[in-house]
């Protein structure tokens, strides 16, 4: 049975930009099932940035309701959306977002200080979760010391720290060379397949082939919602 993670009914977000009301999303209603692996594309100005926000509970919406997990977060004040987003959803970014004096260890258990763990299930998880990224050979480095690949490795590590229910990466692969994306895509679909609900925002049409389902905004509002026919053609060949 499908299991509703995420559930947006009517959100609209509007900015105000001097005199002017910018108005980035103008009513999307969208509903993402736990273990979904969904690409949100569109280009600039379309709003998939504001709406990865909203996702990811660093915004809030102006109007409508987000339910996460079966809670309504809309309304919720930031030290609370700080905890759902520390606790519920792992942040993958274009620019890795490292912290540079410390190692891929002490980065990678972060995000569980501000959780309340203790310093031993800190580092015993932290190494957990690098070796299922491949970099247990690495953890002492710091992020000045490894390759482009190897720190988007350590990010995604990070973000799978906590268990969350949801892998939000916006452009993971932006600063990343043709080889080194394909290799961060694969772990990504491997992350999936271990039973993650992955959301990726690309711009990248080669990118998003990797999700199985591909949303695409535009103006604000959802243009189309389909799934990806490459991936199920596939799934079908390899099942028959």
């Amino acid at each position: 049975m499908n299991q509703e993670v995420i559930r947006l009914e009517k959100i609209t977000r509007f900015f105000k930009v001097g005199t002017e009301i910018v108005r980035a999303l103008r009513g999307v209603d969208l509903t993402i099932n736990r273990n979904e692996f969904v690409a949100l594309m569109g280009p600039s100005g379309s709003g998939k940035s504001t709406l990865m926000n909203l996702i990811g509970c660093l915004d809030t919406p102006t109007a409508g309701s987000y339910w996460l997990n079966g809670s309504d977060v809309s309304k919720l004040e930031d030290n609370d959306l700080a905890e759902i987003r520390n606790k519920e959803i792992g942040f993958v970014f274009q620019t890795f977002n490292l912290l540079p004096r410390l190692t891929a260890l002490e980065n990678v258990a972060l995000p569980m200080i501000y959780a309340g763990y203790g310093k031993p299930q800190r580092l015993e998880r932290a190494m957990q979760v690098l070796d299922d990224v491949k970099l247990t050979d690495r953890v002492k480095h710091k992020p000045n010391e490894l390759s482009g690949g190897q720190r988007q490795r350590v990010a995604v590590a990070r973000a799978l720290v906590n268990k969350p229910s949801i892998i939000l990466a916006d452009e993971p692969t932006g600063n990343l060379d043709s080889k080194t994306s394909i290799e961060i895509m694969g772990l990504i679909e491997e992350i999936h397949k271990a039973g993650n609900t992955i959301i990726l925002v690309t711009h990248e049409e080669d990118i998003a082939r990797h999700a199985h389902r591909i949303i695409r905004l535009s103006d604000g509002l959802v243009a189309s919602d389909e799934m990806n026919s490459e991936i199920r053609t596939m799934e079908f060949y390899q099942h028959s």
